[in-house]
């Protein structure tokens, strides 16, 4: 994996786990045991552990392998795995910007942006390396998909040492949620060289009429052991930074469409993502402002 902090920081890192993936997505004998470790049940059967008492010994051996800071986190005694995974950190340490104009970070995560264009057929569509995605299949619908149309498809992805809330991005109207079933790849960009995971995977979506950056559409999409996506609103209405949701156990990631002229991203960003590098965010920071700055700071 190829990572890039806000400073500049270059990191190559490949795990045992990355290294496992890799056998089993390029392998004849791989591929046919992710036939049914893919299954919902499988991450269902998981999930059901995790939420038992008997999974808390999972949690030293966690912390200590992956380098958890937990004076990161609220005190409290975790009474399961996924007590501790779905942990909440202070909140200090996740400042919001309330800065009307300035799009912020909904989760920690590595993030790759990409331009939403437009093919001969008129079919949007992003590419994440080799696989093209099309956005009607992301959303299983050609009439919302055409909405994004010249916008950016924004992929956060979270690793299991990642935070696993996530909140919204701006005040507005949110929708009800719209759940697309299926199975549960790993969404490790292993995967991605080999199955359209994102077009795969069960995900859910709602739509943000926000206040500041036109109508965003905001997914999340379960991952290979992580059975349940919670999200704690239908339609109501939403203010920035507050909680939306929150993944168990396991890698996932949040998925946010992004009108045209919408949001002016950091150049910086879009550059990582084009040299193959995913960077490296945490929720609340500014990755860009809106297109129509000037137009906010008259309203002030």
């Amino acid at each position: 994996m190829k990572y890039i902090d806000r400073e500049g920081n270059c990191y190559t890192e490949e795990s045992k786990q990355d290294q496992l993936l890799e056998c089993m997505y390029h392998s004849v004998a791989g591929r046919m045991l992710l036939k049914v470790l893919v299954q919902p049940w499988i991450s269902k059967l998981a999930g059901k552990f995790c939420d038992s008492r008997y999974s808390v010994c999972l949690i030293e051996p966690f912390v200590k392998k992956n380098n958890i800071n937990m004076d990161l986190y609220e005190e409290t005694r975790y009474h399961s795995y996924n007590d501790f995974f779905t942990r909440k950190i202070k909140a200090q340490l996740r400042p919001i910007s309330e800065e009307a104009e300035n799009f912020v970070s909904p989760c920690d995560g590595k993030l790759s942006i990409y331009p939403i264009l437009k093919d001969e057929e008129g079919t949007n569509y992003f590419h994440i390396k080799h696989t093209r995605y099309t956005v009607p299949s992301l959303l299983r619908s050609k009439k919302l998909a055409k909405q994004y149309e010249g916008g950016y498809a924004c992929i956060f992805r979270l690793t299991v040492d990642d935070y696993h809330r996530f909140c919204y991005v701006d005040d507005g109207e949110k929708s009800c949620n719209y759940r697309i079933p299926g199975i549960l790849h790993t969404v490790n960009p292993v995967a991605n060289d080999v199955e359209p995971i994102y077009i795969e995977n069960t995900r859910e979506f709602s739509l943000l009429k926000s206040k500041h950056f036109k109508t965003i559409l905001m997914m999340e999409v379960g991952a290979l052991l992580v059975g349940k996506i919670v999200n704690y609103h239908e339609k109501s209405k939403v203010s920035r930074g507050q909680e939306k949701g929150r993944f168990e156990f396991g890698g996932s990631t949040v998925i946010l469409l992004l009108q045209k002229d919408a949001v002016n991203f950091e150049e910086a960003l879009i550059k990582n993502t084009e040299k193959g590098y995913e960077t490296i965010v945490k929720m609340g920071e500014i990755l860009g402002k809106a297109v129509c700055e000037e137009r906010i700071s008259c309203e002030k």
